[in-house]
């Protein structure tokens, strides 16, 4: 009886990165610690709350070198 041979597996597939979703992480960071990680340029805010979000992040860290403020 033959039995079908089993393909080499590699010690080092452990080690391999999982792909992680960064959506989640976000949002466990704001539900749990109150941490807000947002791009300034995400299509899901307006206008004006990108403004916001560029005004607040332009105060606390300073006006990015090479970036025109209006």
């Amino acid at each position: 009886m033959r039995t079908a041979k089993q393909p080499y597996r590699s010690p080092l597939a452990r080690l391999q990165p999982t792909s992680i979703d960064v959506e989640v992480i976000k949002r466990g960071g704001w539900q749990d610690e109150h941490i807000l990680v947002v791009c300034e340029t995400d299509e899901r805010l307006s206008e004006f709350e990108r403004e916001c979000i560029r005004r607040i992040g332009n105060r606390l860290y300073g006006v990015k070198s090479g970036a025109c403020d209006e």
